[in-house]
């Protein structure tokens, strides 16, 4: 079955779509990519972190959710729809959770390393503080629990986010016509990269991460219209070095 197929190959399904994106981007940039390899190894060492987290702490949280539900789903239910629903759910909560991560103090210092990047690419969406993972996979405990979500639905669900948001921080060049389309649905590149915008408004702005809906409906789309001389990054704060990312959660923040 397709399900058994993601679920079982997820980690080979992140890796072709990060090779494609990441030599697509650099074939057809949108805007003009930036020569630092010391930017990509910030970016690469976060990643290795996160790997390692992954069988650590976010496969034992999220099988221990899907283990113990609070109730039963009925066996009638159809598998597609039910599928289908819990993507949507997941990933309604994964907006708000977006949304805390910039309104909630505490949580806003650990998500500041993702913001911290001055230029966007692929790398860019595999770059977070190992300490945000941590708490979104802890927190994620809740709806998975109360919605009785399965465990083959969660894995799915990540396959999908992680897909997407190499898709939509990467630096490739769409047709506009496509973008335009495809904006009607999901979150694509010219709506993302304005949420990296080094402007306070537009970074608290574009929250949604599969779906794009979320953002309109709940007033948080920016108007903000991307260019590719756009800044990225933080208004007024330059990025620093994998040490210096990784004890910013635990230091006074600069100018927001």
């Amino acid at each position: 079955m397709l399900t058994e197929a993601i679920v079982a190959n997820k980690a080979w399904i992140g890796a072709i779509v990060f090779a494609g994106l990441f030599g697509a981007e650099r074939a057809f940039s949108s805007a003009p990519s930036i020569r630092d390899p010391s930017r990509l190894l910030r970016n690469g060492v976060l990643w290795v972190l996160l790997l390692a987290l992954s069988p650590a702490i976010v496969l034992p949280l999220t099988a221990i959710a899907t283990d113990h539900p609070l109730w039963s789903r009925p066996s009638a239910w159809p598998p597609a729809a039910t599928l289908v629903a819990d993507i949507v759910l997941l990933d309604f909560w994964t907006y708000w959770l977006h949304r805390a991560y910039h309104e909630v103090p505490i949580l806003r210092r650990f998500h500041r390393v993702h913001h911290l990047d001055e230029h966007l690419d692929t790398t860019s969406a595999v770059r977070f503080h190992p300490g945000e993972v941590a708490i979104s996979a802890l927190l994620r405990v809740a709806p998975i629990t109360l919605l009785a979500v399965p465990f083959d639905h969660v894995v799915i669900f990540e396959t999908l986010l992680l897909a997407e948001s190499l898709f939509h921080h990467s630096n490739v060049k769409l047709p506009a016509a496509v973008e335009r389309a495809l904006s009607r649905v999901i979150v694509t590149p010219s709506i993302h990269w304005v949420h990296h915008h080094a402007v306070a408004a537009d970074t608290n702005s574009n929250y949604a991460a599969i779906i794009s809906l979320w953002d309109p409906l709940f007033r948080t789309r920016s108007r903000t219209i991307r260019t590719p001389a756009m800044k990225i990054g933080l208004e007024g704060v330059e990025d620093k070095s994998v040490i210096g990312l990784l004890l910013a959660p635990f230091q006074p923040a600069e100018k927001k």
